[in-house]
């Protein structure tokens, strides 16, 4: 006799559930909103999470804060979003690092299965190899026969390691058989610094972060990551890496939102729109696009499936290249 009294609880608890969440949603949000950069200042992922989140805030009526969280291939930043409360007022940036940690870190301290909630992925971008304008290579061909005849003197920086730069030049010494050593930093803004300073030799650096210093001539651009030539006017005439003679090579960047799971779905939803139209407006694209970045802004479902191929291929990358957490 007690089953039915039970079903009906069960049921009215489930109502007050929903009726709860959508009264909370309704109001969302109520203050302000923080997105976690994983990276230094001044990079392009930096640059990318204050361009939309100063666009999110007109939409969402509150400011969207910075709060930047390098270290750990971007562990520290993402682990603070998934010791956060899934309530839609803290969200991180993830980049390529998000699918490669799992395949390169023998323990993570959340669950990439179950910590996230996927927001939008905001765009993709190729990779560039630049160096600096003192730098005597002028091709991806010279650089390749410099390292052949001198292995392991040369050297490429990153943002730190399982990043895209990283990804990236680990891909080239394995597919061109070559050693170039890695050099990890906390950020692509001191590892430009450095190689801007002579420290290092050369980056496979987001295109957004390089795009003024290309503008300027302070940075030389041999080649793009990505399959075919980006469209953008400034590296419509650099050629691909494929086409420089390693004709399988493929690696690009991107960024997208994720918040804690178990934020309720109207929030996602929300922010998700927000995301959207400030990805797509004309304000977003004339800071963005013209530094490489092709936006995608989709719905939170695609943006899953991407993360999920994305961390299968990898996965194979990471194994038969034989990278190491650093």
């Amino acid at each position: 006799m007690r089953r039915p009294f039970f079903d009906m609880k069960c049921a009215l608890l489930v109502l007050i559930s929903l009726f709860l969440g959508s009264a909370y949603s309704a109001g969302f949000p109520e203050k302000p909103i923080k997105i976690i950069v994983p990276f230094s200042p001044g990079g392009g992922t930096d640059l990318i999470a204050r361009t939309l989140g100063g666009l999110m805030s007109t939409d969402l009526g509150q400011p969207v804060l910075i709060d930047n969280k390098p270290g750990a291939s971007t562990i520290i930043g993402t682990d603070a979003l998934a010791k956060s409360a899934p309530d839609g007022y803290s969200m991180v940036i993830a980049t390529i690092a998000h699918a490669v940690n799992p395949s390169i870190q023998s323990k993570l301290p959340y669950s990439q299965e179950s910590a996230f909630a996927p927001i939008t992925l905001i765009g993709r971008s190729p990779n560039v190899l630049v160096v600096s304008e003192s730098s005597p290579f002028k091709t991806i061909q010279e650089v390749m026969n410099a390292a052949r005849s001198n292995p392991g003197k040369l050297s490429f920086a990153s943002q730190g390691a399982g990043t895209s730069a990283h990804l990236a030049g680990e891909l080239f010494n394995y597919l061109a058989k070559i050693d170039i050593t890695h050099i990890p930093y906390k950020g692509a803004a001191p590892a430009l610094t450095d190689l801007l300073g002579g420290q290092v030799d050369m980056m496979f650096a987001t295109a957004s972060a390089v795009g003024g210093f290309l503008s300027s001539g302070r940075l030389r651009a041999l080649a793009v990551t990505t399959s075919e030539r980006s469209p953008t006017p400034l590296l419509a005439k650099v050629p691909t890496v494929a086409e420089s003679g390693l004709p399988s090579y493929v690696a690009e960047s991107w960024y997208g939102l994720y918040v804690p799971a178990g934020t309720p779905e109207a929030v996602v939803l929300r922010l998700n729109a927000a995301a959207k139209r400030a990805a797509q407006s004309e304000a977003f694209k004339q800071k963005i696009e013209k530094e490489g970045l092709i936006v995608s802004a989709g719905t939170p479902e695609a943006f899953e499936r991407y993360v999920k191929a994305e961390e299968v291929r990898w996965r194979n990358v990471v194994k038969a290249a034989n990278i190491k957490a650093e």
